[in-house]
């Protein structure tokens, strides 16, 4: 099964494609916590067919770097190259709509892939994963919620009260910076929010959110209204609810 993705790419037609200077370095020392105590990947990839982490197999998702981003990446490491579309032959199909989904000032990235990763340079987007920044629709960023397209998949969906105090920090931080720095941007997560309270709402599901005060919810897709809860107790997919 392929569920086909790019990383950390929302594209919308009002963005502007001017992006400011960001310090990519400093952004990935402040940004550089585990997500849990255990290695995430080793628990999803005995699921994978390929062995590999989902997150990490090019066959099932690609990374979005910002324009700026990867010329710091390809001047300081050999990790990453230009995503060419020919590194999973039974996606090849995909290419023209993975490259139209891509925002102008991003590209589709390939490293080299988890044996040979090098974590002081991954990606924002591999740092994010599987969340992005949660935006209401009064237009505020509240915490995490999750890359609803990979729940059957990602261990850490499947076990979100196991994300560590300081990854959720560490990234509230990164995202509060890139916003003070970038609107726009938060303005992308906006419009991707919108489209997971439409599809919970389809669903008649209340949104799980990692809130940035520290505390766990079950957020209404309709009314927004949120309830705190633990985390224990959210829903769990596929093979993680045996």
């Amino acid at each position: 099964m392929f569920a086909w993705f790019v990383v950390g790419s929302v594209k919308i037609e009002t963005m502007s494609n001017e992006m400011p200077q960001v310090h990519f370095r400093k952004l990935y020392d402040q940004f550089n916590a585990a997500i849990t105590h255990l290695d995430c990947g080793e628990q999803c990839a005995q699921h994978n067919p390929s062995g590999k982490p989902f997150c990490c197999d090019i066959c099932q998702a690609v990374p979005a770097l910002y324009d700026a981003e990867w010329h710091y990446l390809h001047v300081n490491t050999d990790l990453w190259a230009l995503w060419q579309g020919n590194e999973c032959p039974e996606c090849a199909e995909r290419i023209v709509e993975l490259k139209s989904a891509t925002p102008a000032y991003m590209l589709l990235g390939a490293c080299l892939g988890h044996r040979q990763c090098q974590r002081n340079y991954r990606a924002l987007s591999c740092r994010q994963f599987p969340f992005f920044p949660y935006i209401t629709d009064d237009y505020r960023f509240i915490g995490l919620a999750y890359e609803w397209t990979v729940e059957e998949t990602c261990w850490v969906i499947n076990n979100l009260d196991m994300v560590l105090p300081t990854y959720r920090q560490e990234f509230v931080a990164a995202f509060d910076h890139l916003f003070d720095m970038w609107p726009d941007e938060m303005e992308s997560y906006a419009v991707l929010s919108a489209e997971m309270r439409e599809v919970f709402l389809s669903r008649r599901w209340r949104i799980p959110i990692l809130h940035r005060n520290g505390k766990d919810y079950l957020l209404s897709a309709g009314s927004e209204r949120l309830q705190q809860v633990s985390a224990v107790g959210f829903r769990k997919f596929s093979v993680y609810q045996r």
